[in-house]
């Protein structure tokens, strides 16, 4: 009789393997990429097409590679939320200054308009008062 085919522990007793603590530590140290493509064709009309892109890694290796997009994600990061409020703060300051000498270019215009009407009006009265006299 056979014995049947025995698969491989999955942990061999003589612990040379590695835990899962192990693995982890190496694919964070080292980096691993998954990728990955979807499409979706009808009739060999390409409809969609999705590129997957997974990164298993250290956030000190991920900055090795000059991946750091988290640390301009306002949603994931405090620093890059300060920054973009700061920098909306500058934008709204920019437009206020913008809005009160335009204003005060206005009341400027109007000033210099009311003088020249006044004025225009004494010169007619003094002109009409001679005429009298």
């Amino acid at each position: 009789m056979a014995t049947p085919a025995r698969f491989p522990d999955a942990y061999p007793p003589d612990g040379s393997g590695a835990n899962l603590a192990d693995i982890l530590e190496r694919v964070l140290d080292k980096g691993i990429v998954i990728a990955g493509d979807i499409r979706i064709n009808l009739l060999d009309i390409e409809l969609l097409t999705i590129k997957l892109r997974l990164i298993v890694a250290s956030m000190d290796k991920a900055k090795e590679m000059g991946i750091d997009w988290w640390e301009d994600d306002p949603a994931l990061s405090t620093g890059a939320r300060r920054r973009e409020l700061a920098a909306e703060n500058d934008e709204l300051k920019e437009r206020i200054a913008a809005l009160e000498s335009a204003r005060n270019a206005e009341v400027a215009q109007s000033a210099t308009r009311e003088k020249r009407a006044a004025s225009a009006k004494r010169e007619r009265g003094a002109v009409t008062d001679e005429s009298r006299s």
